[in-house]
């Protein structure tokens, strides 16, 4: 996943991981209700989330290959490593700087780092 989904890629992807697994018949049904795809068009969209391991097409059935909290996840440490150089805490510091931190998402992070701590 090298590169960032485009507007319609994730459109789709999203249709998809709450439908998936789908027989790639009712794919296209699906993408020519909802984006008034044609047939060629889906089929060159579902490759491209295919090519990038979110999907994968057995026995034509089109089914996840990860879900979407871990796409997001993927993602996520791939902007912080890019960004940030990998770490958290500048990371934490730059979002929060200016615009501070409710009660309420302070205890959600600390409670985060309790469930998450390596030992």
């Amino acid at each position: 996943m090298e590169e960032t989904m485009g507007k319609m890629e994730k459109r789709l992807a999203e249709l998809l991981w709450e439908r998936a697994p789908l027989p790639m018949r009712e794919v296209v049904a699906l993408c020519e209700a909802e984006f008034a795809w044609n047939r060629s068009t889906t089929y060159t969209m579902c490759t491209r989330l295919m090519r990038r391991g979110l999907f994968a097409r057995e026995g034509g059935v089109l089914r996840a290959l990860m879900t979407r909290e871990e796409y997001q996840a993927q993602q996520g440490a791939r902007f912080v490593e890019e960004n940030f150089a990998g770490s958290l805490p500048r990371f934490l510091t730059a979002f929060v700087r200016g615009r501070g931190l409710s009660r309420e998402e302070a205890e959600e992070i600390e409670r985060l780092i309790r469930d998450y701590r390596e030992e």
